[in-house]
């Protein structure tokens, strides 16, 4: 710890709790944690449907993957706003995957997805 000399000059905090800014010019901003966040089958879903958006960018682009995509970018904001997709949300993005077709099944993030919203809809 140092002699009484060295320990008087500084700064010296013992014990902080909350948010500390320490100088000048700084800045702390707080956000309480509220609530029980996304449960981690949504979180999956989140990612699986962003990978999936993502190469659907890269894909040939028809009206079946249009409507997909809309249904994708619905499904994303459903959940990052809500902290979930609901069962409504969820078969509307089931049926828009069977019509975008077996082609997006073959997709890494197509089938994870749809094996997503298998697993949050109960099979």
């Amino acid at each position: 710890m140092g002699t009484p000399e060295e320990r008087r000059a500084g700064v010296h905090i013992g014990s902080v709790e909350g948010p500390v800014a320490i100088g000048d010019g700084n800045e702390v901003t707080y956000y309480a944690a509220g609530g029980a966040g996304r449960d981690r089958a949504q979180e999956e879903l989140l990612s699986a449907v962003r990978r999936l958006r993502e190469d659907l960018r890269r894909a040939a682009v028809d009206a079946r993957t249009t409507a997909l995509d809309a249904e994708l970018a619905a499904a994303e904001t459903e959940i990052a706003s809500t902290g979930g997709a609901g069962p409504g949300r969820l078969a509307r993005l089931r049926t828009a995957l069977a019509d975008a077709g077996a082609g997006i099944g073959l997709l890494a993030s197509g089938a994870a997805v749809a094996e997503s919203v298998r697993a949050l809809l109960g099979g």
